[in-house]
């Protein structure tokens, strides 16, 4: 195939996914920064092994494994290496230590997900282990069968279900309050 119309094709399929594995990355990441280049680094991958990418199958849940592998990749790399210091920030502090320290805010973009998730939806989500939470998501809002997922996220069936159950439970126990506050439980 030629290379116009070999980039012809992926984008056709892959940028009818471009919002939903933005977000996905932003719940993933949740940061700002952090989601827009793993949305980079996925779609680099993903135009450079189209190759490999069988037509008639399912592309959304290709491109999403290389999603949540990319993820990963960066996740086990980001934590063996040794954080940075930047010289000129430390200098800045050295000299004004009249200046309160004020922490950075590396969340979610409340603004992009108010509509779809309130504050303690948010906050359930972000208190799930990276495991836990990225199952939860294919499955509860990107609406991925258990056998895309496990093709994913590279893991048995079993252990899609068993994390998907307990993920859940975690977010049904932490919501529990937030439920009936908002009347989706009756008072027992």
């Amino acid at each position: 195939m030629h290379c116009q119309e070999l980039k012809k094709e992926f984008e056709e399929l892959a940028f009818t996914y471009m919002d939903s594995i933005y977000s996905t990355a932003l719940r993933l990441t949740r940061n700002t920064a952090d989601a827009e280049d793993l949305v980079q680094d996925t779609y680099l991958r993903a135009f450079r092994f189209f190759n490999l990418f069988q037509p008639g199958t399912n592309f959304k849940a290709w491109i999403f494994k290389i999603l949540t592998n990319t993820f990963i990749n960066h996740y086990r790399k980001k934590s063996r290496t040794p954080q940075q210091v930047q010289f000129d920030k430390v200098e800045f502090m050295v000299k004004n230590e009249d200046v309160p320290e004020t922490p950075e805010w590396t969340g979610f973009d409340e603004a992009k997900y108010g509509e779809l998730f309130d504050d303690s939806v948010l906050g359930a989500l972000t208190k799930l282990s990276d495991d836990f939470r990225m199952v939860v998501l294919l499955a509860d809002v990107e609406r991925f069968s258990y056998k895309d997922i496990a093709r994913i996220i590279d893991k048995p069936i079993g252990t899609v279900m068993s994390r998907l159950f307990r993920g859940r439970r975690i977010l049904q126990r932490t919501l529990e309050e937030y439920a009936r506050e908002e009347g989706y439980l009756c008072e027992s």
